[in-house]
C-alpha cells in the first residue's frame, strides 16, 4: 500500500478529511486533519480513522501511526511550529 493510497481512503473516508501520509509501505504515520473530530476523545478520533481504512488495518498496514487534529487545533499547530 502506498502513502498516496492511505491518503486517498482517509480523505475519501472521513468528512471534509485533509491528510498526510508517510511510510515505507508497511509502516506509516498519518497527520489527519478534519471537524468530525471536534468533541470526540482521542480514542474515538482513531476509531474513525480505523474505520476509513477499512480491511488494509488487518493486511496492507503493518503499522499506523496516527496524529489527529481539528481543523482550528491543526491552524494552531502550524502557528506554534512557525515560531
Amino acid at each position: 500500500m502506498t502513502n498516496e493510497q492511505i491518503k486517498a481512503l482517509l480523505e475519501n473516508g472521513l468528512p471534509d478529511a485533509e491528510a498526510f501520509v508517510d511510510g515505507d509501505g508497511r509502516h506509516f504515520v498519518a497527520k489527519v486533519i478534519t471537524d468530525a473530530f471536534s468533541g470526540l476523545s482521542p480514542v474515538k478520533q482513531h476509531q474513525l480513522v480505523y474505520s476509513a481504512l477499512g480491511e488494509n488495518m488487518k493486511s496492507a498496514i503493518h503499522a499506523l501511526s496516527i496524529q489527529t487534529y481539528t481543523k482550528e487545533e491543526w491552524r494552531r499547530q502550524r502557528a506554534f511550529e512557525m515560531k
